[in-house]
């Protein structure tokens, strides 16, 4: 890492960590600027740089995900929740948290037990593989550490932060490793991958702050004839990276469901 690389990220860090302490607070690109010391122009160019994102996006993302983390953990209201993570109105909590999380967050608090208890018994099947591969099409290799076991999942964002539900998603079991995305829609995508550990507490299905996580390097352009074959390796997370705010239980319930069906059809 050299050195201007280096200053950047202690900006950056410096930026996120105002950000989270104050994250009850009015909080404005530019107020953000002065306390690292920087020109508004200059703090959003270098926090863009380091994150992908702007500032004012990471921070509605550490927002929705401190929400998502109170409404795990206690009863507390959706009213209370949203003034302790910033939010002025119950319209925009509802709405920005519905766009990144899938759901509203007073559904997201009642599914949470159903859908830890569903990720806890899933087990893969031959249905949610796919097999027939027709351009464009993108093979991803994942590289995990030896010692993890659990459940894969990869996706094709827009933006190179996972905010919203896929183009393209799977989960596939630590076992595989690998995994083909064909009919893909023309346009520019982020493949990015991350990686959850069975666990008995619901909080580490849905707050992913701990997870295994690593993106393709390069951005993909697909086009008609588009075979691409891409390796992410997946790694421990940085201070910097944006939170993983998409409710992956419920991808993969609702992926189960579609397989399912598809399955008692062809029967």
């Amino acid at each position: 890492m050299n050195k201007l690389t280096s200053e950047k990220k202690k900006v950056v860090l410096q930026a996120i960590e105002y950000m989270k302490n104050h994250i009850d607070e009015e909080i404005t690109s530019e107020a953000l600027a002065k306390h690292v010391g920087y020109s508004p122009y200059h703090f959003s160019r270098i926090f863009k740089d380091i994150t992908g994102v702007s500032p004012r996006h990471y921070l509605s993302a550490l927002r929705i995900e401190a929400g998502k983390e109170i409404l795990i953990n206690s009863s507390s209201s959706i009213l209370k929740t949203l003034l302790h993570v910033g939010f002025r109105s119950m319209g925009s909590f509802n709405t920005k948290f519905k766009k990144f999380v899938g759901l509203p967050p007073k559904q997201f608090q009642s599914s949470i037990q159903d859908l830890h208890q569903f990720i806890n018994e899933f087990e893969f099947s031959e249905e949610l593989t796919q097999i027939d591969i027709q351009n464009p099409s993108i093979t991803c290799h994942l590289e995990i550490p030896s010692t993890f076991k659990g459940i894969l999942f990869v996706g094709l964002f827009p933006r190179p932060i996972p905010d919203q539900n896929p183009i393209h998603g799977t989960a596939i079991s630590h076992h595989e490793k690998s995994c083909t995305f064909t009919n893909i829609p023309l346009g520019t995508y982020y493949i990015m991958a991350t990686a959850i550990s069975r666990s008995i507490n619901p909080i580490n299905y849905f707050v992913l702050d701990n997870a295994l996580r690593g993106m393709a390097d390069t951005p993909i352009h697909i086009q008609e004839n588009t075979a691409e074959t891409v390796h992410i390796l997946l790694r421990e997370p940085l201070p910097y990276d944006p939170p993983i705010l998409i409710n992956l239980p419920k991808l993969l319930f609702e992926k189960d469901n579609k397989a399912n069906k598809k399955k008692n059809n062809a029967n």
